[in-house]
C-alpha cells in the first residue's frame, strides 16, 4: 500500500499573515529531504499557500501514522524555531499542544491522507491533485467537491460507466464536541441530501469521498475536522487541504478544477470574519492583496508503483484563469463596499477572533429593561 500524506499549518511569516520566510522552506525540505534518505517517505515535496506550509509526503505506513504525523510536527517545530528566530508574526501559531501524541489530528496542523492499493488493476497509473487554501473556512471545498463528483454540468465522466455507479460522500459535523458525528451519503441518489447539508459550510464539510464502484478505492480526502472544538475550545480553524486522485475511474484534472471559475463565496478573508470569494492563485503565493481575500492553490502530481513522486505542474499558475482572479476580485470590491453590515461578515457564532464575541458581552452588560408603564386606556406604552 501506498499512502499520500498532505499535512498543512501556518507556523510564522513575514510582516504580517503574508508567507512563511525562504529559510523556512528551506529547512522544512532539509528535514525531509533527511526523512527521504533515511527511508520514511518516498517522495516529498514543500509549498506555501499564503501563509501556510504544506508537507506533502508519500510513503508505505499508511493513514495516521504515528512516524508521519510526528515527522510533520517536528518539521514544523522547526520552521517555528526559524520564524522565531527572524521575528515573524505568528510563530508557532497552529501548533496548540506541546506534542501531537502520534497524530496532528486536533492538534492545530490540518492532514488530508489517502492510502491506495497501487497494484489495483482498475488504476494503471496515479495521478493526483493538492488543494491548498488559506484565509478560508473549512467547508471551503465543500461546493467544488458536490459540483465534480454529483453534477455532470462540471463532469461529464459521470455519465461513463466507470464513475456512473457514484460515489459515497462522509460528511462530518465540524460543530459536535463530543466525537465524531458523521454520515454517510451516497450520490446520485441522495446529492439533494447532501446539498442540505453543504450549503452549511460552516458546520458540516466533507471527509471523504469513495467510489461505489469500486468502494476500497478512495479519491478524496480533506482535512475537515471538529476544528471549532480544537485543542479544547473554540478555535474558529480554517485553511484546509484536500487530495483528489485524478483520471480513469476518477474525474479528469480540468473537471476538477472547473468549479473554481465561479470564485465562490466562502466564509473567510481578514481575522477569518467575512464572506469573500475565493481566488485561484499559483503556488508560493502570498497573501499580499486587499481585504486577505481568500486563496486556493492546486498542484498536479504523479507518483509510481514504487512511490516515486514526480515533480509537481502548477493547475492555477496557468494564465487561463487570470479571468477567474480578477472576477474574484470585482466579487470581492463587490461585498466589502457594504463593510460590516449584514451578510458581509459572518454570524457572530461563526467569527474566527472571539475577542468579536467580548466586544459583544461587553455591550451586553450595558443593556437595561426598560419598565412598561401602564397608560389611561389601560395600553401599555414605554
Amino acid at each position: 500500500m501506498l499512502t499520500i500524506s498532505a499535512i498543512k499549518a501556518d507556523v510564522g511569516s513575514i510582516g504580517g499573515h503574508t508567507r512563511p520566510s525562504i529559510q523556512m522552506m528551506d529547512v522544512a525540505r532539509e528535514r525531509l529531504q533527511q526523512a527521504f534518505e533515511d527511508g520514511l517517505v518516498t517522495g516529498f515535496d514543500v509549498t506555501h499557500t499564503g501563509d501556510d506550509l504544506c508537507l506533502l509526503m508519500v510513503h508505505r505506513l499508511g493513514e495516521a501514522a504515528p512516524e508521519i504525523h510526528n515527522l510533520a510536527w517536528e518539521v514544523f517545530e522547526a520552521a517555528t524555531d526559524v520564524a522565531r528566530a527572524q521575528g515573524l508574526y505568528g510563530a508557532g501559531q497552529d501548533l496548540l499542544k506541546d506534542a501531537p501524541s502520534g497524530n496532528v489530528r486536533g492538534a492545530g496542523p490540518g492532514a488530508a491522507e489517502i492510502a491506495f492499493d497501487e497494484t489495483a488493476s482498475e488504476r494503471p497509473a496515479e495521478p493526483f491533485l493538492v488543494f491548498t487554501a488559506d484565509k478560508c473556512g473549512p467547508g471551503a471545498f465543500n461546493f467544488p467537491l458536490w459540483a465534480v463528483f454529483t453534477s455532470p454540468m462540471y463532469c461529464a465522466g459521470l455519465l461513463l460507466p466507470k464513475m456512473k455507479a457514484g460515489f459515497r460522500f462522509t460528511i462530518i459535523d465540524m460543530e459536535h464536541a463530543g466525537g465524531d458525528r458523521v454520515i454517510e451519503l451516497e450520490t446520485p441518489e441522495r446529492h439533494l441530501d447532501l446539498a442540505i447539508l453543504l450549503r452549511d459550510e460552516n458546520r458540516f464539510g466533507i471527509q471523504a469521498i469513495h467510489s461505489r464502484k469500486y468502494p476500497h478505492q478512495k479519491v478524496v480526502a480533506v482535512s475537515t475536522d471538529r476544528l471549532h472544538t480544537i485543542a479544547g475550545e473554540y478555535k474558529g480553524k480554517d485553511d484546509p487541504v484536500a487530495i483528489v486522485r485524478s483520471q480513469g475511474i476518477f474525474p479528469a484534472p480540468e473537471e476538477i478544477v472547473s468549479p473554481y471559475m465561479v470564485a465562490h463565496y466562502v466564509a473567510g478573508d481578514a481575522r477569518g470574519s467575512h464572506h469573500m470569494p475565493i481566488m485561484p492563485v499559483a503556488i508560493n503565493t502570498p497573501v499580499a492583496g486587499a481585504y486577505c481575500l481568500p486563496l486556493v492553490a492546486c498542484m498536479a502530481y504523479s507518483v509510481t508503483k514504487e512511490g516515486v513522486l514526480s515533480e509537481g505542474v502548477d493547475m492555477f499558475g496557468n494564465v487561463a484563469w487570470d479571468a477567474t482572479r480578477l472576477k474574484a476580485q470585482r466579487k470581492a470590491e463587490d461585498i466589502r463596499q457594504q463593510g460590516f453590515v449584514g451578510p458581509a461578515m459572518l454570524p457572530i457564532q461563526e467569527l474566527e477572533y472571539s475577542a468579536f464575541r467580548h466586544s459583544l458581552e461587553s455591550l451586553e452588560a450595558e443593556f437595561e429593561l426598560r419598565e412598561t408603564v401602564a397608560s389611561p386606556n389601560g395600553q401599555g406604552q414605554n
